[in-house]
């Protein structure tokens, strides 16, 4: 399964089932660019598990606002539609595949 890229139109659709990462970035972000393979590997590994998606946070601003994003990059755990973690800033894989196992 391929990381998906959520809008402000469709992240309610994208995140109402299943447990979901949604990495809020921005293409000019340093952090975001470090996360970004990691991010790969993790669907590469988990993709079974958990679902991946990417929110642009300049295209995307409304989405980013209703979950209080201030800064990025900014990871949300949603478990059917609904917020049950998160963390910011660059993470390493083994901190988020415990952060992700927790809710699988």
């Amino acid at each position: 399964m391929a990381i998906a890229h959520s809008t402000d139109q469709t992240f309610s659709t994208d995140t109402a089932s299943g447990l979901v990462l949604a990495d809020f970035w921005a293409p000019w972000c340093g952090p975001c660019k470090m996360i970004a393979p990691v991010l790969e590997e993790l669907d590469s590994e988990m993709g079974d598990k958990v679902k991946i998606i990417k929110l642009d946070v300049d295209e995307n601003q409304e989405t980013a606002s209703k979950f209080g994003v201030m800064s990025i990059p900014t990871l949300l755990v949603l478990k059917d539609g609904q917020v049950v973690d998160q963390v910011v800033g660059f993470q390493p894989k083994e901190a988020l595949v415990e952060l992700l196992n927790k809710h699988v």
